[in-house]
């Protein structure tokens, strides 16, 4: 392992005009393996936007936050099908592996609207790889394949007018319970938005 990245956020430095950003807690003398989340923006979003809603539990539990910028305005999987986009995921993490002690058994992929439809999308097609998947308000999912059992939190506002919830996240929480995966599913009095709430929810449940 290369030397680590001092701590708090920088950017990727991979992606020139869409790159991405990771955070680095800053816990001095550290010596074990820490938890990683990969955090994937909405449409027409930024890294800052997963940055700022995931910093403050990351920071509490000393977690490792990796969010990267789709390729083009959203990610690839909603357009059509896995391709640039899974690629510089790739890349970003191969550069965080070489960088920080990560523990394998502790790498989620997250994401708020499309991106939560994206880490829907490539949890469950990585399993071996993501041991959790933290999706806040999906759209859908469309995996590759199904490969593991990936612990799984949902959460939806029930006013949400971008993606009702009627047409997305009640018509996933009952398909994959019934392929037999772990699944924590919330619905909160709002739109379409993570409350705080919902956020240390998913935390914990990633960490339990």
């Amino acid at each position: 392992m290369s030397e680590a990245h001092a701590g708090g956020v920088r950017p990727l430095g991979l992606g020139g005009r869409r790159d991405g950003a990771l955070f680095v807690p800053d816990r001095p003398g550290a010596a074990t393996s820490a938890p990683l989340i990969v955090a994937l923006h909405g449409a027409g979003g930024t890294a800052s936007q997963m940055i700022d809603l995931l910093i403050e539990s990351a920071e509490t539990y000393g977690i490792i936050l990796l969010a990267p910028e789709s390729r083009e305005r959203t990610w690839d999987v909603i357009t059509g099908t896995f391709g640039p986009d899974v690629s510089f995921i790739d890349r970003a993490l191969q550069d965080v592996f070489q960088h920080h002690a990560i523990d394998p058994n502790k790498i989620a992929v997250a994401g708020f609207s499309d991106g939560a439809s994206y880490a829907l999308s490539l949890g469950l097609t990585n399993a071996t790889l993501f041991s959790d998947i933290l999706a806040f308000s999906p759209g859908f999912m469309a995996p590759a394949q199904q490969d593991g059992q990936p612990r799984i939190f949902i959460s939806h506002g029930i006013n949400d007018q971008v993606l009702p919830v009627d047409r997305c996240s009640r018509r996933l929480a009952p398909v994959l319970r019934k392929r037999g995966y772990s699944l924590d599913y919330r619905e909160f009095d709002g739109g379409h938005t993570v409350p705080l709430e919902m956020v240390s929810a998913a935390i914990v449940r990633f960490l339990g």
